[in-house]
């Protein structure tokens, strides 16, 4: 059956140069020169596809590409001038096949002729094979789930792969933004063609442009030989631009010519080279924000921005978390050539649906290879999957929070300090025991406090906490009256009153009053006073020491040796 095409075009000249090569293709075509005659054509005849120029004498060709869009799914490309681009690329949003510029190359215009005839070539093997078409396989095959946020991405998929427009896939990182970039190419009319993917972040900044559109021999130091660029190795397929929002900005300006004018020229050559590609481009980054930050050109966006197609999470797809975990294990399976494939079991599989996959798909197949390499049978339980349990987990959320909390109610605080003295004093006139409840309170904290030992500590002497010493200086006759029977205390009584010597010979800084060196030389001063406090305590002991500070014992050599503290310098 002869392929028959629909040419719209005001120029005379132009229509019977398109209808020629047409005509050497073996399709015949009709020639339209306004909007209305173009509408009465497509009426009155069944077309295999059209070519329309975008401005015509009575209307837009954009309404022709709107119409015949939203009525079949007949290619249409459109013919553009040079200059035009954003008309070109409101086209393809609206539905458009492909575009070329003006003025016509016809060898620029075979190849799109050809990419239309490969459509229509795929359009009739479906409908040769409604049940279930290679493509629909395919897609099934390769992007795996159900759930109801998938039946739309893969019915946009397949839309997406009979276009030519550029497409730009966002997503978090890990929910398959390149394996939705294969597949595109797979069903396209590209498909012979090579898929190269490229990372933008991973390229130097002073190899890029030789990376992108190749080099001549002798161009720089190194280029001993000639060199393809990505764009000529992908010419007549697709490529990938992953992480694009990492080009630099001297590279993006590239970039956007060679998009644009669909040609590039390596270095160290002198003319440029016309290349056939499909851009697909992708990045978890919001690349909106980028531009509006000005660390992304906005004219590159919209170009290579025309179509977006968002990639869902795998927190919004847990009904296809089983599906998937099979898939994986069957690959993990082929992969490490085990002797039984791995299987979950029902615990396990409900333990991974209520999991918070940060890491999405990729997450939940690496979370799969560690199970298999720690389950000793093909059965995965949960205790392989090293995923904590739920509701201990917020336990331990909530006494995390708890403890700071409480650790923060313990740091040394004047004004509030003052104020419980005041109110203590005033209740202790009132009724003496209240002071010794107070009192008795106070014992209890300071022996709870002691008990908390280092876990490698070999003895159990009990050494008081330097902050519990700053905090408890105002109200040491009242501590030392309730303890005078117990002997842990007197010993932290005694450790207060040296403290308290050491730190003595700091000048003393009374209200609205600072320090007369400083205050950088007033904390410094503070804090080797308390250290040597602590080494002194506990017998030039380092590890100790670290733990009565609430320090490390690798920050506290450090501070010593900063301060200039040595034990022979004390002795």
């Amino acid at each position: 059956m002869t392929t028959t095409a629909l040419v719209v075009d005001d120029e005379v000249d132009l229509c019977r140069l398109m209808q020629i090569t047409l005509t050497k293709m073996g399709i015949k075509s009709d020639v339209a020169y306004t909007l209305s005659q173009a509408r009465t054509f497509w009426q009155d005849n069944d077309y295999d596809f059209c070519l329309t120029d975008l401005k015509l004498p009575d209307g837009s060709g954009l309404e022709l590409v709107k119409e015949i869009s939203n009525s079949s799914n007949i290619p249409i490309a459109v013919i553009t001038a040079h200059g035009s681009m954003d008309l070109a690329i409101e086209a393809l949003k609206l539905g458009a096949f492909d575009f070329v510029n003006k003025p016509l190359e016809l060898p620029r215009l075979r190849q799109l002729v050809e990419n239309a005839l490969k459509v229509i070539h795929q359009d009739n093997e479906v409908q040769a094979a409604p049940e279930c078409s290679p493509e629909q396989k395919m897609l099934d095959s390769r992007l795996i789930g159900n759930s109801a946020v998938m039946h739309p991405l893969k019915n946009t998929i397949l839309k997406l792969a009979r276009s030519q427009a550029p497409v730009f896939l966002s997503g978090a990182s890990g929910t398959g933004k390149e394996v939705v970039a294969r597949l595109i190419h797979d069903l396209s009319p590209r498909r012979d063609g090579s898929f190269v993917p490229v990372n933008c972040g991973a390229i130097p900044s002073e190899l890029m442009e030789s990376e992108f559109f190749g080099h001549k021999k002798g161009s720089f130091t190194g280029a001993v030989a000639d060199k393809q660029g990505l764009f000529q190795q992908a010419n007549g397929g697709t490529l990938f631009l992953d992480e694009v929002a990492d080009l630099p900005l001297a590279m993006q300006v590239k970039l956007l010519r060679a998009i644009q004018e669909k040609t590039v020229r390596a270095i160290g050559d002198t003319k440029e080279v016309p290349v056939d590609i499909r851009i697909l481009s992708a990045t978890h980054k919001d690349l909106s924000q980028l531009v509006q930050d000005g660390a992304f050109r906005q004219d590159l966006y919209y170009r290579i921005n025309v179509i977006e197609l968002k990639l869902p999470t795998l927190n919004t797809r847990r009904d296809d978390i089983p599906v998937l975990a099979d898939h994986f294990l069957a690959m993990i399976s082929n992969d490490w050539q085990l002797e039984s494939p791995p299987s979950l079991t029902m615990e396990a599989c409900e333990r991974l649906q209520r999991h918070d996959f940060a890491g999405n798909v990729r997450e939940l197949r690496n979370l799969l290879e560690r199970a298999v390499t720690l389950a000793e049978t093909s059965y995965i339980d949960v205790s392989h999957l090293g995923l904590p349990d739920i509701e201990p987990e917020l336990a331990n959320i909530q006494e995390q929070n708890h403890s700071s909390a409480i650790d923060s109610s313990e740091l040394p605080d004047r004004n509030v300090e003052n104020h419980i003295d005041v109110q203590s004093t005033g209740q202790s006139t009132k009724n003496g025991e209240q002071v010794i409840q107070s009192s008795s309170n106070t014992t209890t904290q300071v022996e709870q406090r002691q008990t908390n030992l280092h876990p490698y500590r070999t003895n159990t002497n009990h050494y008081p906490s330097m902050v519990q010493h700053s905090s408890a200086s105002n109200n040491s006759s009242s501590t030392n009256v309730a303890n005078t029977h117990d002997e842990e205390s007197l010993l932290a009584s005694t450790a207060q009153q040296e403290t308290s010597k050491d730190i003595s010979g700091l000048p003393e800084l009374f209200d609205g009053q600072l320090p007369p060196q400083g205050l950088e030389h007033y904390l410094q001063e503070q804090e080797k006073q308390l250290i040597i406090t602590a080494l002194k305590q506990t017998g030039w002991n380092k590890t100790q020491a670290a733990e009565l500070l609430g320090t490390t014992f690798r920050s506290l050599r450090y501070r010593m040796k900063k301060l200039g503290i040595s034990e022979d310098a004390f002795d």
